[in-house]
């Protein structure tokens, strides 16, 4: 694989002089293309901080990102980014709010029609295409959200917490579709999590971030093999993956 978003030094300091909050870095890192990686850590390490920084939306203090070797100076409009709070206008239907995406980059939605098919049947929202965001449950509300972030079919795909606002069995069923969607187009996504066992079960690795300033302390190479499904919970291997990133956690007095 090679390498498509590239770190060196990266750095955030919030303010300046005696009020000045350094929250993230600095922070060396590759990531590589097609890759699954994960940003794990504690409540205001600076995960979504060095997402925002990735993406283009928030300016770096020190260091430089290159994305397809090219630098971050803006916001980058070829990646599929998600929040916790999804982006779903309320006056538009599923199939509105994708073909949204489109219409906002100047893509005719008719040319991508067998697409968002596509996409509506791998996250079982088929049937739900012309009901509004209100009428829909969380978890459909985020599967659409996911839809409307691929529909343009980015390289890169950034995911801030979307699953955190769900309930257990629906964050197991939304994990089963992302995987899915992840295995088939294989974009290269980065995942920011406070969930350890999430982190693992989805990730080709995991970066595991101190408490604030948020710097990197380990990697770890997630050798499991896919689709893991929730059986791969109770193996030895993930079981051991666990404790290795709990013992982290530890020594940082975060749990």
């Amino acid at each position: 694989m090679s390498t498509l978003i590239d770190l060196a030094g990266v750095t955030k300091v919030f303010g300046s002089g005696a009020g000045a909050v350094h929250a993230f870095g600095p922070v060396d890192m590759t990531i590589e293309d097609g890759e699954f990686i994960s940003l794990l850590g504690p409540s205001g390490c600076g995960k979504s901080t060095l997402m925002l920084m990735i993406a283009g939306l928030l300016s770096i203090t020190k260091g430089e990102i290159t994305l397809a070797d090219r630098k971050v100076t803006g916001p980058q409009t070829d990646i599929g980014i998600m929040f916790q709070d999804n982006t779903l206008v309320p006056w538009r239907t599923v199939r509105g709010n994708i073909d949204l995406q489109l219409e906002m980059r100047g893509i005719d939605p008719a040319s991508r029609e067998d697409d968002v098919e596509e996409l509506l049947r791998s996250v079982h929202l088929q049937d739900f295409q012309e009901r509004f965001p209100h009428e829909l449950s969380g978890g459909m509300q985020q599967r659409a959200a996911f839809c409307q972030a691929m529909v343009h079919k980015p390289k890169t795909m950034l995911l801030d917490e979307p699953l955190g606002k769900l309930d257990a069995m629906t964050r197991e069923n939304i994990r089963k579709d992302l995987q899915s969607l992840w295995m088939q187009k294989r974009p290269t996504v980065v995942f920011v999590t406070h969930s350890i066992e999430e982190a693992i079960q989805l990730s080709t690795r995991v970066a595991v971030i101190t408490p604030r300033p948020g710097r990197i302390e380990r990697i770890i190479d997630i050798d499991l093999p896919f689709p893991r499904d929730f059986d791969v919970k109770s193996s030895p291997e993930f079981t051991a993956y666990v404790r290795e990133t709990q013992e982290i956690f530890r020594n940082y007095g975060v749990i």
